[in-house]
C-alpha cells in the first residue's frame, strides 16, 4: 500500500474533537478521529464508566494527529461529512455530500435504513471518504 504521509494535512479538527469529546460518553470524537472500535466501547460504557472520557480530555491532540496522518486529504472535508452524518445522517444528507446520489436517497427515503446505514457510517465514514480522495489522486 503506498504511503500517503506527506500529502496528508489537517483533515481532522481538534475543536470539532473537542466539542464531540462533550459527548464522548458516547464515543462521538473517537469515532470522528476513525476509532470506530474504541467509539463503540465508550458508547456501551458512558466512556469506560466516564474516566476514559475524562483522560481523552488529554489525549484528543495525539488522536487528532494521527487521524492527520491515516487519512487523505482532498476536496471533501472530513469535518463537514462528520457534521452532516452526526446531525441529519438518518436523512442521508452525508450521503449526498459525498456524492453517492443513490444511497442518499435511500436513506432519505428509509431513515438511514432503518438507523442500519447510519451506524454503518459511524464506522466506515474516514475510510469512505479517504477512499474517495484516494480515488481522485490517480
Amino acid at each position: 500500500m503506498l504511503s500517503y504521509t506527506s500529502m496528508n494535512g489537517n483533515t481532522h479538527s481538534k475543536l470539532i474533537g473537542y466539542i464531540l469529546w462533550l459527548f464522548g460518553f458516547t464515543g462521538a470524537h473517537r469515532f470522528y478521529f476513525g476509532k470506530p472500535i474504541t467509539g463503540t466501547i465508550y458508547f456501551f460504557t458512558l466512556g469506560l464508566f466516564f474516566i476514559g472520557w475524562i483522560i481523552d480530555l488529554f489525549l484528543i491532540p495525539s488522536m487528532d494527529r494521527k487521524a492527520d496522518m491515516k487519512y487523505v486529504e482532498g476536496e471533501i472535508s472530513y469535518t463537514i461529512a462528520w457534521i452532516l452524518l452526526t446531525f441529519l445522517g438518518l436523512f442521508g444528507i452525508h450521503r449526498f455530500y459525498l456524492r453517492k446520489w443513490f444511497t442518499g436517497l435511500l436513506y432519505l427515503i428509509t431513515g438511514g435504513l432503518l438507523g442500519i446505514g447510519y451506524i454503518y457510517d459511524y464506522w466506515t465514514l474516514n475510510d469512505q471518504i479517504s477512499e474517495i480522495h484516494e480515488k481522485s489522486l490517480f
